[in-house]
């Protein structure tokens, strides 16, 4: 094989084709679609950031950056965490539209919201 089929196939199969017996056939390739997350830090007794958008099938993962515990609880009670010590964190992945309200159930006055859309 010379150079020059070696960098022929090798482009051939970036494109997706396999170079066979001079011919080209198709291959299906899986590729994963990149994992959509967004953070929500808890710090200083407040969400940060308050509200998110962002589009079905998306995970939030919420950190614990305070001393004192929290709690991650949907209004619609759709989601909710333990308590939250220091540096814990809880994850919770949003499929369908909708406006999600939450607050901290040992902080009420503690709140944030998810917007999905797509």
């Amino acid at each position: 094989m010379n150079r020059f089929s070696f960098n022929a196939r090798r482009i051939a199969v970036l494109i997706g084709f396999v170079a066979t017996a001079g011919s080209f056939v198709a291959v299906d390739a899986v590729m994963a679609a990149p994992a959509k997350t967004q953070s929500v830090a808890i710090k200083g007794f407040a969400f940060v950031p308050h509200v998110i958008t962002v589009a079905p099938g998306t995970t939030i993962t919420w950190t614990n950056a305070d001393e004192d515990p929290h709690t991650v609880f949907a209004n619609d009670k759709s989601f909710h965490s333990s308590a939250l010590d220091t540096n814990d964190k809880y994850s919770f992945t949003f499929n369908r539209p909708g406006d999600f309200a939450y607050f901290c159930s040992l902080h009420p006055h503690m709140t944030g919201k998810i917007i999905v859309k797509g």
